[in-house]
């Protein structure tokens, strides 16, 4: 078995397996503190009512075969505990067996919540956290030295997710071809990090470099993945220096973290050792057959389900974070094929007046997503604000908060702690408001200027109604 050996990547299966585990922890945990509005048995899109139209084989999950809030909120918090666990080192304290039944625990838990958690969980780094989460359950642990093939699977996983989405933009909107793209970005994304504001007043020939860097980042990079060391740490280098760009700039839950962990899977030992004098951490041992067996079939399984992918990544109408199967397991990445040159946000606000006439509005702050022009944006990467992720894309369309808008709004007519508990502030928190709306505005980055002297990071306009002015009454008769 020694030709499955890569006796000089201890250090990188260490990063590998405690980053997976970190990010496991904030998925969990993000899961546990927002699931009751979302998807709990009161939320706004149950996960009762979807199973009861979904079978097991079109969403493999626990939740399959029982369901409650409380055992949810369970398997949550025991995936953050046993994450941490991970972190700290557990599998490599127990037998090689038992960690790779610990890593597939905590892959089949998360599985269980992405397959129940609809539009809420609709975003590409579900699907790479359980790719790359699925990869750890074969990369062994202290007894055995790390896998080639599963090293290789991962770098063939980061390949995708650069590649795939340096294709997609070049692909698309014609601005990433003309370079002028990030001179709209940073400002429409979907949450803007306290940063932002600054790329975004960096003069344009700083934001035709940026583009033309992501470009060489994206398109020329990853197949130095698959070259001899030092050329592989020198791409992983560079995929990890653009990744932390990103995680200054923006706020894109675990994607970038995600990214910035499979890339240390490309640096030897050699490389650590040189950069930081580390000796590789562990003593590991032969391989055993049973382990080698075991890895040569899932080199298999993912060379196998690697052919719709790669046809997407080779394909004119390229698909970005597009699923093949309901595990998971080999995926499609990439995003941003179109970038936004104006920004709309929806603002809801409620009155206890009794007529809408001329009632007296108070607006609902949310926790990341652009409201108070005088906020500045928050850093909340790697954790992800589900409701304030999917009200950028309702701004875009409406119909993407039609499945649960309604149940939202009732939420808040009714003071519903599950729901209300989602937003950062709540202006009727004694008594509940008699009506609540919703409008949609315009907003732009302030003027350097306008910043000095409004000391605001936001302009915005009306545009228009979002939705009309809705009592109970009126959400009753929508029911009905």
């Amino acid at each position: 078995m020694d030709w499955l050996i890569a006796s000089d990547y201890s250090w990188a299966r260490w990063l590998l397996e405690r980053g997976i585990a970190v990010i496991y922890v904030v998925a969990f945990g993000a899961a546990g503190l927002q699931f009751k509005g979302l998807l709990g048995t009161r939320g706004m899109l149950p996960i009762p009512a979807f199973l009861r139209t979904h079978s097991f084989r079109a969403a493999p999950s626990v939740f399959q075969l029982h369901y409650s809030d409380r055992f949810f909120a369970l398997v949550c918090w025991a995936g953050a505990t046993l994450a941490a666990a991970m972190v700290l080192g557990l599998g490599d304290a127990v037998p090689l067996w038992a960690a790779m039944t610990l890593w597939l625990v905590l892959w089949a838990a998360y599985l269980s919540i992405v397959n129940v958690g609809q539009l809420w969980y609709s975003f590409g780094w579900e699907s790479l956290l359980l790719e790359a989460g699925f990869l750890t359950v074969f990369l062994g642990n202290h007894d055995v030295a790390p896998p080639w093939a599963v090293l290789v699977a991962a770098w063939w996983l980061l390949f995708r997710v650069e590649f795939g989405a340096g294709l997609i933009k070049v692909r698309g909107d014609e601005c990433w071809r003309n370079l002028t793209c990030l001179d709209y970005h940073h400002e429409t994304q979907p949450m803007p990090g306290p940063l932002s504001w600054f790329f975004h007043r960096l003069p344009k020939p700083l934001h035709r470099v940026e583009v033309a860097g992501n470009h060489v980042a994206q398109l020329f990079v990853p197949f130095g993945l698959f070259a001899p060391q030092p050329v592989a740490a020198v791409a992983a280098g560079i995929v990890i220096v653009t990744q932390l760009w990103l995680v200054a700039s923006g706020n894109f839950a675990w994607l970038n973290w995600l990214t910035i962990v499979l890339a240390f899977s490309a640096v030897d030992d050699g490389t650590v050792a040189a950069v930081t004098g580390l000796s590789p951490p562990g003593h590991a041992g032969a391989m055993p057959v049973w382990f080698g067996a075991i890895v040569v079939a899932f080199a298999v399984l993912v060379a196998v389900l690697s052919w719709h992918p790669a046809r997407n990544l080779l394909s004119r109408r390229q698909r970005m974070n597009k699923t093949f199967d309901p595990l998971h397991l080999v995926n499609a990445y990439g995003a941003f094929g179109t970038v936004g040159r104006t920004r709309n946000e929806v603002v809801f606000e409620g009155t206890a007046d009794a007529a809408v006439d001329d009632a007296s509005w108070v607006e609902y702050g949310f926790r990341g997503k652009p409201g108070d022009v005088t906020r500045m944006p928050r850093q909340w990467s790697p954790y992800h604000l589900r409701l304030d992720w999917l009200l950028w894309f309702a701004a875009i369309s409406p119909a993407y908060a039609q499945p649960w808008v309604g149940r939202f709004c009732e939420g808040l007519l009714r003071n519903d702690p599950d729901i209300v508990r989602l937003l950062r502030h709540n202006p009727f928190p004694d008594q509940p408001p008699r009506y609540v709306r919703a409008l949609l505005y315009r907003y732009r980055f302030t003027t350097p200027h306008e910043r000095r002297t409004e000391r605001a990071w936001w302009h915005r306009d009306l545009v228009g109604t979002f939705l009309a002015p809705l009592d109970l009454r009126e959400l009753d008769r929508m029911k009905r």
